[in-house]
Formats: structure tokens, C-alpha cells, sequence
């Protein structure tokens, strides 16, 4: 490492470009003085909750540009690793391709995710890297595999439960209604996902016993809290000081304290369902301790609460400030009475919602990545580019499919910053299949996204049966984002809902 720095160093104080080939990307100025961006290029103590600003950051008036520095920037400072980051979809996913445990391959970048990994373990699919990382995704194949996860008992189980908790709510709206005489309810949805997400997880997929309003009123506020502190902990606490050791000096660390002893609880009672062979555990083929699989229970748990609850409020959301396509979704879904694979398959039009959703709103705005080798890239379209060794890369997919040159009228049909579902017909109808067509919403290549299928299947569930249940529009005009591990709506799914007909979910 220490060779590789001073081979970088006169060319960072000379300001030479490190990469080469025919994609060169553009430097970004550290210090951008009068230029109206919105802040530096890098998290610190008084940016780090706005990481989508920063990514703009990197791109602030570029779309003036012409040729690859348009879409790929980089940042260059004498004595650090340069900083790649780019919102080009074809070096997205030439990068993505190339990521993998083989030599010369492209790592994660683990930089982004030491709060995660202070909080859950290094050992798990999210954090490692190399022959560990292969190890645990060959464990973690069979149980999360679409085999698995889409057969009609297993499908049953997860409608079941979700029907379950869906009854007891809409009892208490029906309750409240009544009491009140008003026809609609102002309320956040974020929460009550939250809760039906982590219960689907811990109770269907797991086969743990935890009722619905421990999950929802102990383990719910306790992880969000967690999470937060992940967020924080990567950019505030560089010496990697625990959580033991600040409590003894502050009031909030000690409630942390707290959160992360009732987030170990929770995998504890998991952890313990192994043995009983409900769930899926009896597919997971591994002989493994429990002491083994439980930092990647806590990836998983976390994740329940943050990615698949992203990606269900994103989808409410936005059908709450488009009442045609919600109606549209309902014509499918209004008589379903089994929640098979069968009948999500034939609801075309909220297939087509769900990856509008995930294109416009991803849960993961960006995907780190790390050059382990000096690595020279090729494009789909025949462009090449030179990586050095240690670079960080930043791949925005974000911004990327916000784009008008990505995803904009001349290519997909419509204005690349628009919700409009009806994209991906107009995709399918000129020829576009959906494998040209990425939106990077669960990653892809090797480290795709070990939860795809898992998070399809729930929030196929939860959407679905909520425009069955309920006609709902926003409370504001506007849908604001807000971003931390992941990104949500920032008025917490604030709607105005009624129920449709009074009747089962």
C-alpha cells in the first residue's frame, strides 16, 4: 500500500488524470467556490445526513458537458485513494459484471459500511469480501432462491400472516371511523409496514414466535434507532470507539446500549427457531454455529426493516400522487382472493409499478465498489477505461436513472424524472428487454442483491393488498426523499386513506 502511495503522489500534486482510455472521467474540485453546489465532495460531521446532495455534488454542471466527463467524475487528493463515481448505466454495470472473489475482480468497498459492520459483524454477506463472501453466498442460495421462496404453501404462509395483521388494523380503522363519523384517516404508512415487513421476515421466512405488537412497539422503535446510529457511526466515530464505552459518557449512547441489547434479542429468538424446523431454516445448507449465522441475521433483520420497507412506502407513494395508475393496479388486484405466484405474475400493470418504483426511488442510491487491481473496464458499446489500483468507485444509481440520456423521452418514452409505470410497456413494445434495460434496483452481477426475491415477494404482498384495501392520495404535492442506509419518502407516507369496500384483505 505504502509502494502504491508513493507511486500516486506526483501525479496528484501535478493533478495529472489517474484513469485512461477512451471514457476519461472529469475532476471534481475539493473547494467549488462560487459555484453554487450544494456542498463538499465528501461525507463529514455536517453533511453526512444528505448523501444524495453529495453524490449531486459530483455532477453539479456537468449537463453543459460533452463526451464520458459528463456522466463520470473523479476526485483526487495528494495522499488518499482517487474517487470514482459515476451515473453512466453502461460503466454501472460493466463495473457491477466485474465484481466478484476472482483475482483482479472488484471488490466491495467496505469503507461506506463500517457503521454496519460495528453494529452486526464483519463476518456477513453485506461486509465480506473474497473466498468468506462466496462461502456464505452459497449458504444463503438455496433459502433465498426464487425456488424456494415462490412455492404456493411458502407463498400461503406469507399472505396469511400478512392477512392476519392486515385484519387487526383495518378493525381499528374501521373502529375509528365509526367513532369519529369521518369517511377517511390522515395517517403515515412507514410505520405499519415497518412492523409487517419485519413480521413477514421473522415469522414466515424464519419460523420465530414473536407477536406482532412486541415487533412492532419494542424491536421496530429500537432498530430504527440502530439504523441511525449506523449512519452516524461511519462518519462520526472514525477510531471505531463501542457502544459500551461512549454510554459510560452519554445519555444517547446509553439508549443505544439499549437498542442494540433488544436487537440482540431478537436474533436470539431467530437464532433459537433453527431447531425447531419451521421457516426455511431446514434449506439452509450449512452446519455452521449459531454464534456463526448471527451477524448475517442481523444483516438480514436490518435490512427487512430498511430496504424492502423502502421500497413498499416508495411504491405507496407513489400511486398515492397518481390515482390512475393506483385504479389501474386495483382492476388487477381487486379480486385476488389467493395470493399465489401465479396471480402476482398476471398483475402486469403492478409489475410494471414496482420497477417504476425502483427505478425512480432505488432503496440502495448508490453501490460502493473497490479496484483491488489496476483494472482497465469495458463498455457494452465498445468504450474502455483505465482503474487504478485502491480507487473507490460510487456507483450512482440514483442519479443515473433520473437521467434524460439514460432513461429520458428518446429512450424510454417519457421524462426520465417522472413516475409513469406506462414506461415499461412502451420499453416492451419498441424492443427494449428488461436485461438492457437495468435499473440496478437489487444490484447485479455476482453481488446482486441476496434478498431480491424475498423483498418481491413481500412487497408484491403488502402493495397489492393495500390498493385492494384502501383508495389513498398524498398528503403533499411534492415527494421528497430522505436517505440514510437507504432512501424513503420524507414525509413518511403521509396519505389520506378510505376503505374501499368493507371486506377481507
Amino acid at each position: 500500500m505504502f509502494t502504491a502511495f508513493l507511486k500516486r503522489l506526483p501525479g496528484q500534486i501535478l493533478g495529472r488524470n489517474p484513469f485512461h482510455g477512451d471514457c476519461l472521467p472529469s475532476r471534481v474540485p475539493i473547494f467549488g467556490l462560487l459555484s453554487g453546489r450544494p456542498t463538499l465532495p465528501f461525507p463529514h460531521p455536517w453533511n453526512y445526513q444528505q448523501p444524495i446532495r453529495i453524490l449531486e455534488t459530483y455532477f453539479w454542471g456537468t449537463d453543459s458537458e460533452a463526451g464520458s466527463g459528463r456522466h463520470n467524475r473523479y476526485l483526487d487528493f495528494p495522499g488518499f485513494a482517487p474517487v470514482l463515481v459515476t451515473r453512466d448505466p453502461a460503466v454501472i454495470r460493466a463495473i457491477l459484471t466485474e465484481t466478484g472473489d476472482q483475482p483482479g475482480q472488484f471488490d466491495r468497498d467496505t469503507l461506506p459500511s463500517t457503521g454496519i459492520a460495528r453494529a452486526t459483524g464483519k463476518d456477513t454477506l453485506l461486509f465480506s469480501n473474497g473466498p468468506r463472501w462466496r462461502k456464505q453466498r452459497k449458504s444463503a442460495a438455496s433459502p433465498f432462491g426464487k425456488t424456494s421462496l415462490f412455492q404456493p404453501e411458502l407463498f400461503h404462509g406469507f399472505a396469511e400472516t400478512f392477512r392476519t395483521s392486515v385484519r387487526l388494523r383495518l378493525e381499528a380503522l374501521r373502529q375509528h371511523l365509526q367513532s369519529t363519523h369521518e369517511s377517511s384517516l390522515r395517517i403515515a404508512v412507514e410505520p405499519e409496514i415497518k412492523a409487517l415487513m419485519l413480521e413477514m421476515l421473522v415469522q414466515c421466512f424464519f419460523g420465530a414466535d414473536v407477536p406482532y405488537d412486541q415487533l412492532r412497539n419494542i424491536h421496530v422503535p429500537a432498530l430504527e434507532r440502530v439504523i441511525d446510529q449506523i449512519v452516524r457511526d461511519t462518519v462520526t466515530n472514525r477510531l471505531g470507539l463501542p457502544v459500551s464505552m461512549l454510554a459510560r459518557f452519554s445519555s444517547r449512547y446509553a439508549q443505544m446500549r439499549a437498542d442494540f441489547s433488544t436487537f440482540e434479542s431478537l436474533t436470539n429468538q431467530v437464532l433459537a427457531a433453527r431447531h425447531t424446523g419451521r421457516g426455511l431454516w431446514q434449506k439452509f445448507k450449512s452446519e455452521v454455529s449459531d454464534d456463526a449465522l448471527k451477524s448475517n441475521i442481523k444483516v438480514f433483520l436490518a435490512g427487512a426493516l430498511e430496504a424492502t420497507t423502502s421500497y413498499a412506502t416508495w411504491a405507496i407513494s407513489h400511486l398515492a400522487r397518481h390515482p390512475a395508475a393506483q385504479e389501474r393496479v386495483f382492476q388487477e388486484v381487486g379480486t385476488v382472493q389467493d395470493y399465489s405466484p401465479d396471480e402476482l405474475e398476471n398483475a402486469t400493470f403492478l409489475e410494471h409499478v414496482l420497477n417504476e418504483t425502483l427505478r425512480l426511488t432505488p432503496s440502495l442510491y448508490f453501490l460502493p465498489r473497490r479496484a483491488t487491481t489496476d483494472t482497465w473496464i469495458q463498455m457494452a458499446d465498445g468504450r474502455r477505461m483505465f482503474i487504478p489500483q485502491g480507487t473507490h468507485l460510487l456507483l450512482d444509481v440514483w442519479h443515473a436513472n433520473r437521467h434524460d440520456d439514460h432513461w429520458g423521452p428518446g429512450v424510454s418514452g417519457f421524462p426520465a424524472t417522472e413516475f409513469v409505470p406506462e414506461r415499461w410497456e412502451h420499453l416492451a413494445q419498441s424492443g427494449r428487454a428488461s436485461k438492457e434495460m437495468l435499473h440496478f434496483g437489487f444490484g447485479h452481477g455476482a453481488r446482486v442483491c441476496p434478498g431480491k426475491h424475498l423483498g418481491q415477494l413481500e412487497v408484491g404482498l403488502v402493495v397489492g393488498a393495500f390498493v385492494k384495501l384502501f383508495r389513498f392520495r398524498a398528503v403533499h404535492p411534492e415527494n421528497p426523499v430522505k436517505a440514510g442506509v437507504s432512501t424513503k419518502p420524507l414525509d413518511g407516507t403521509l396519505v389520506e386513506l378510505e376503505l374501499r369496500e368493507p371486506g377481507p384483505a
